[in-house]
């Protein structure tokens, strides 16, 4: 249900325009940044730098102690997005950002697909259509059998799954604790779970680059300040197709700086994933506000 305070659609869509320029700086300066450091180096470091800014919410977490079931969701959370992270870092220094942004759009059909499976949230048929639209534009980016489908890839294929699936957990999590100590608490799982594999390929790395991942963490930390603040301000209804532009401006990016040429296969598959979500988050919002099922878990189409 909107409540008034989301009852301001212009602020909305600007705090998401916002979210998605913070995270175009985010692959913007990962891609910038290339193969010069292994893949899992540079995702520690990154969440190394972004656990300073969060250390003194986690001191207030563990001496209030962890609500009671939470610790293996902790856990299993930060499993899958050390994977996650790894296998984003590791696409985004192969395949242009227009692709890496494209792939990652496919979250939220992992996240319906995974709350069908786990929580036995029930699709109905036009949520089924919605997902297959968003799948048949996934084809349409990867175009297999017209060209080799690359690791980077099938890296952004596995980062935006395990993704999903960590959001699934941090819903379930949500329902314990505060957004604030799940991101603190992500940050401190992912650092620790990144480290041996990091030390295992350590490269020096070097004050230019620590820079570079330091803005990597700035962005990344305001691009998702950003977004709640987007949804505080309005409905997923009036935000979600904004997300669209985030494509076209990783598009342009990629172009002007990395002379990555526009695919419009990559254009257009973006644009039938955008769409399909967006008509998920409208269904759910029109059934919500007849009050026909009850919030999520128990939401369907």
């Amino acid at each position: 249900m909107e409540t008034a305070a989301q009852n301001r659609p212009v602020a909305g869509v600007l705090w998401m325009l916002a979210t998605g320029l913070s995270f175009v700086a985010v692959t913007g300066t990962v891609r910038h940044l290339g193969t010069a450091l292994p893949s899992v180096e540079a995702a520690f470091l990154r969440f190394v730098i972004g656990l300073v800014f969060l250390s003194p919410a986690l001191i207030g977490i563990f001496r209030a102690g962890l609500p009671t079931g939470a610790p293996p969701l902790i856990l299993g959370r930060g499993v899958l997005h050390v994977v996650a992270v790894a296998l984003w870092f590791y696409a985004m220094a192969r395949i242009p950002v227009a692709e890496v942004t494209a792939i990652g759009y496919l979250n939220p059909v992992v996240v319906t697909i995974g709350a069908a499976v786990f929580f036995g949230e029930r699709l109905a048929l036009r949520r089924i259509m919605a997902i297959c639209v968003a799948l048949i534009g996934a084809l349409v980016i990867l175009r297999p059998g017209l060209r080799e489908i690359s690791s980077g890839q099938i890296a952004q294929l596995g980062a935006a799954t395990c993704f999903g699936f960590s959001y699934l957990i941090a819903k379930r999590l949500s329902t314990m604790m505060s957004a604030g100590a799940l991101v603190a608490l992500l940050s401190l799982t992912v650092t620790i779970g990144l480290a041996p594999f990091a030390l295992m390929v350590w490269v020096p790395p070097t004050l230019a680059q620590i820079g570079q991942l330091g803005i990597v963490a700035a962005f990344a930390t305001l691009g998702h300040y950003c977004m709640a603040r987007a949804f505080a301000a309005a409905p997923l209804t009036v935000t979600q197709p904004v997300t669209f532009l985030q494509l076209v401006w990783a598009s342009l990016l990629g172009a002007l700086a990395f002379d990555e040429r526009v695919d419009p296969y990559i254009l257009l598959g973006g644009a039938m994933i955008i769409a399909a979500i967006s008509y998920m988050t409208w269904r759910e919002a029109q059934i919500r506000r007849r009050g026909i099922t009850p919030p999520p878990p128990a939401t369907k189409i």
